[in-house]
């Protein structure tokens, strides 16, 4: 019989599930739930309930667990991906205390400010660290029932085990986390609340069991009694194993709603600056990543402005304008903007002219917007010491074939999309797999497991010479305009 293993990846916009066949190396079925913001909220907060993501679990596992050809009694571990930053309190009780905060919700500027003076070291808007500090100042009587600080992924596992922990790759993205030494930082800690180290959960080491799904919970899931937990981790770091970069030199870009740049590294790479994260992996190293705000929630705006249009009919319409849009510019920020640290910026468009408000125009300067913004940040990550000689493109946005060639004109390196774009799920499945066989006694290295599930998606796109001179200087205007007006 086959051996199943089932990946979870709580997004944003949706929660997904992929099923892996460890014996055929493909992925057997997949299901998608979609999730929406909590609406009415102050200018900058995003908020989610947790009990949406469970009910979008469920509703997933169920789908899965009936697709035809998976034997659910096959079904031997689970891996858990979940959007990274997002803070869950919990009560003594395990009860969550209010909505959680999410990555985009910006509300919490002020806190990330003192936060980082108090440190003295950047602390970004987007990390946990400021969502504490702003429930304890805004909502205090909420904070004095906290007894537990939970991620979206470590808030998940408890669903389905009853385990109160964390790992290091979501745990580094908090704010809070030594990444050199792999444990919290007790000073963070203690510049938000004395009490607050006693409501960390203990760390569980990489390739870990984290506990068997729960009876009642395996009943509710449609699941087989017995089903083994992984440790999980964060979206980027589970997609660094479903991409691949489970070794060094594997670079990978992934374009979602946010979009990501990382890669494996033996060594912490530290930021002196913080805007490169100096992330722990899910698998025992490190994930050196940058994260801009603003991907594929810009493309779909400006697709809003044109209902008319498919996505195809305005790629098609973008690929008839020239490189650099005939001057228009597109300063993405609708979210504000992590990488540069802009939480309060807001997204403009430059150079217009009579004509250039074409849905071509308009669509390809966001499509460039959105890549130069990225390309500037990996251009930090290589001052900083990564090599960037080739790069494997997942997510949404890796679909397209345009935007693949402007990333790769921009990034000035080959471009090379992968079949599965839903990287996160894949690799929630095979960290299942990984800790599955470790716990059997099978010392196969992560990397030997995961290389034969990773497919190229058509051939490598090189960067063209011209297009690359040309963006060169278009990135150039972006920073320069950037500057002048958000300083």
């Amino acid at each position: 019989m086959s051996e199943l293993y089932l990946g979870l990846d709580v997004g944003t916009q949706s929660a997904k599930a992929v099923v892996v066949d460890a014996d055929a190396q493909r992925i057997v079925a997949r299901a998608a739930s979609p999730l929406e913001l909590i609406g009415g909220l102050a200018e900058g907060a995003a908020e989610q309930h947790p009990d949406s993501w469970w009910a979008a679990v469920r509703e997933v596992v169920r789908a899965v667990c009936a697709a035809d050809g998976v034997d659910v009694a096959a079904i031997r571990g689970i891996g858990v991906s979940g959007q990274q930053h997002g803070y869950v309190p919990l009560d003594a009780e395990g009860r969550v205390i209010r909505a959680a905060k999410l990555w985009c919700d910006t509300e919490t500027e002020a806190e990330a400010r003192e936060l980082s003076e108090r440190l003295g070291r950047p602390v970004p808007t987007g990390f946990t660290a400021s969502k504490i500090l702003w429930m304890a100042r805004h909502e205090p009587e909420a904070h004095a029932r906290l007894a537990t600080v939970m991620l979206p992924h470590d808030w998940v596992n408890f669903r389905l085990t009853g385990e109160r922990v964390m790992e290091c790759g979501d745990a580094s993205g908090t704010g809070l986390f030594d990444v050199r030494e792999r444990a919290f930082d007790a000073a963070a800690l203690a510049a938000i609340d004395e009490r607050l180290a006693a409501c960390i959960p203990p760390l569980v080491e990489p390739g870990a069991v984290v506990g068997e799904v729960l009876p009642d919970v395996a009943d509710e899931l449609g699941l087989p009694r017995g089903v083994r937990i992984a440790t999980g981790g964060g979206d980027n770091m589970m997609s660094a194993i479903g991409a691949g970069a489970t070794r060094s030199g594997v670079v990978v870009a992934s374009l979602g709603t946010s979009g990501t740049v990382f890669a494996r590294s033996d060594a912490p790479i530290v930021d002196p600056e913080g805007l490169i994260a100096p992330f722990c992996d899910s698998a025992g190293a490190w994930l050196p990543l940058l994260c801009v705000m603003n991907v594929t929630n810009v493309t779909e705006e400006v697709a809003g402005l044109f209902p008319s249009m498919s996505l195809a009919d305005l790629t098609a319409a973008a690929a008839e304008v020239p490189a650099g849009a005939d001057g228009l510019m597109l300063l993405p920020y609708l979210q504000g903007e992590r990488v540069p640290d802009l939480p309060s910026a807001s997204a403009s468009l430059h150079g217009i002219r009579a004509g250039r408000l074409t849905p071509g125009h308009l669509f390809r300067a966001a499509l460039e917007g959105t890549s130069a913004n990225l390309a500037l940040g990996v251009e930090r990550m290589r001052r900083l010491g990564l090599d960037v000689g080739a790069v494997r493109l997942v997510g949404g946005g890796a679909r397209n074939p345009l935007w693949r060639q402007i990333l790769a004109d921009m990034l000035d390196a080959p471009v090379q999309a992968l079949a599965e774009p839903e990287s996160a799920a894949l690799g929630g499945a095979l960290q299942a797999l990984w800790t599955v066989c470790r716990a059997d006694g099978d010392a196969r290295a992560l990397d030997d497991l995961v290389e034969p599930f990773i497919e190229p998606d058509g051939d490598p796109v090189a960067p063209d010479a011209g297009g690359a001179a040309q963006y060169r200087e278009l990135m150039v205007t972006m920073e320069r305009t950037t500057a002048r007006l958000w300083g």
